[in-house]
């Protein structure tokens, strides 16, 4: 089905982001899984950071390839030459915003489609917010992310490591 674009802050990475990620690697020929740079958070990893965890993360899918942008994502698609746009999907709540994005894309995008992965029950309650919370209080956040993602990620959330600033 050819090449599609997964993208999203993962900030972190979480293992729903990966079920998607694996899911979707066996729909189409080749997965691009994007970071994307949104001026308005505030990251607790940076970018390189989070395309270096998706790169450690995906090595063992020969189909998939790790990115960055800034922008509109479809802007990124179109100079990429990619048409399908992959979208994970937890709740209803999630289906609502993004069927409205997917309609707003449309308009800007003609071209490109968006696909609605559903996620394993099992990750449909599991957000980067929530666990970057959790996290901030020193919760197990292990059930989530990957041990290493997790120990980082709670070193950070609780200010004993701080993210360069020049680095986001």
């Amino acid at each position: 089905m050819g090449k599609a674009l997964f993208p999203g802050s993962f900030d972190p990475v979480t293992y729903g982001h990966l079920d998607v990620i694996e899911r979707a690697s066996m729909v189409f020929e080749h997965l691009e899984v994007a970071v994307a740079v949104n001026p308005t958070k505030l990251p607790i990893f940076t970018v390189q950071e989070r395309v270096k965890m998706l790169e450690g993360l995906t090595a063992g899918f020969k189909n998939v390839s790790v990115g960055w942008f800034e922008g509109l994502t479809v802007e990124y698609m179109r100079a990429k030459g990619i048409r399908a746009l992959v979208r994970g999907i937890r709740t209803f709540a999630d289906f609502e915003y993004e069927a409205s994005l997917a309609n707003a894309n449309r308009c800007v995008a003609p071209e490109i489609e968006t696909v609605f992965i559903l996620s394993d029950t099992k990750y449909s309650f599991v957000s980067s917010r929530m666990i970057r919370e959790l996290a901030t209080y020193g919760g197990n956040v292990s059930a989530f992310v990957p041990q290493d993602i997790a120990r980082e990620l709670i070193a950070r959330a609780q200010g004993k490591k701080p993210v360069d600033q020049d680095m986001r």
